[in-house]
């Protein structure tokens, strides 16, 4: 992610479908406009004369022509509509304004704590598997899953291709988003989801931890064997992806990851703000301590 809502995503940068990161949304503008640089232009243009199913018959135009299948088109826009909601969500953005220490007492609760300690114990196998494969120590994995969507219980109900299809026809974004949805469809089209349970974070965060699509497409791994990288159903899948997300934006096993450390540089990766980064590492260490 997985941030004016965007990770990277993700696990990106997140869209706080669940309410636990909303305030910290416009923190990583800057590095979402780079993501969209690095995305395919496209022919459909934004917003154009003929309305939002003009823009929608062109851009299935320029999925087929990436190679996505008619099956994988006709069943991820049956029915789309421009939902307004998410048009609101991203104009009402708000900046964050609380201090490290008041967000991450919040944060950082009792419940919490306690909560991610019982999954360090519950997934300790599969986590030294994580640990062994990608050098990511459990932990961390746990902080970043309970903060993003209290292990899996927040993941968001926002359906996940009408909220990028809205987002990528209007004009603010459309690079990013329509790079964004291309994605969404090729999660689809190498049948790792389904586009009915695709549902998520406003702006297309999807899973666990919150991965946009492209992120989703980069770093999701299968690693409960079952041939689909699966982030909202399997926490295998989930937690190695989030291990494998870290692992790509430079982390290094058995190294320390608090703020001037050597792991804290790809913690940023995963959420540009200082506070919410801080936040993670705060928690980790925390868990950490109390095994």
């Amino acid at each position: 992610m997985p941030t004016f809502a965007l990770r990277s995503g993700t696990s990106g940068f997140n869209a706080f479908g669940s309410g636990i990161r909303r305030s910290l949304a416009v923190t990583a503008v800057a590095a979402t406009l780079l993501l969209a640089a690095a995305l395919p232009a496209l022919a459909a243009k934004c917003e154009p004369p003929g309305g939002f199913e003009a823009w929608l018959d062109e851009y299935k135009r320029d999925a087929a022509a990436a190679g996505i299948s008619q099956r994988t088109i006709s069943s991820a826009f049956a029915g789309v509509a421009q939902n307004t909601k998410v048009l609101g969500y991203d104009r009402n953005q708000k900046h964050f304004q609380q201090t490290f220490e008041e967000f991450s007492g919040r944060m950082i609760s009792a419940g919490r704590l306690t909560k991610g300690a019982a999954m360090l114990k519950t997934h300790a196998a599969m986590l030294a598997r994580i640990e062994k494969e990608f050098g990511v120590q459990g932990p961390v994995i746990v902080a970043i899953w309970g903060l993003e969507t209290d292990f899996g219980a927040n993941i968001g109900n926002i359906p996940t291709i009408r909220a990028l299809s809205t987002l990528a026809h209007d004009c603010r974004r459309t690079d990013l988003f329509q790079g964004e949805l291309m994605n969404a469809l090729r999660i689809i089209e190498r049948g790792d989801l389904v586009p009915a349970e695709m549902k998520g974070a406003w702006a297309g965060e999807l899973g666990q931890t919150q991965f946009l699509p492209t992120s989703y497409i980069k770093y999701a791994i299968d690693f409960d064997g079952n041939g689909k990288r699966d982030l909202l159903h399997s926490p295998a899948d989930v937690l190695a992806s989030t291990a494998n997300y870290l692992k790509g934006y430079g982390w290094k096993a058995g190294q320390a990851w608090g703020p001037g450390e050597p792991n804290y540089e790809a913690l940023l990766g995963w959420n540009k703000s200082q506070i919410y980064t801080k936040t993670v590492a705060a928690y980790a260490k925390r868990l950490s301590e109390a095994q």
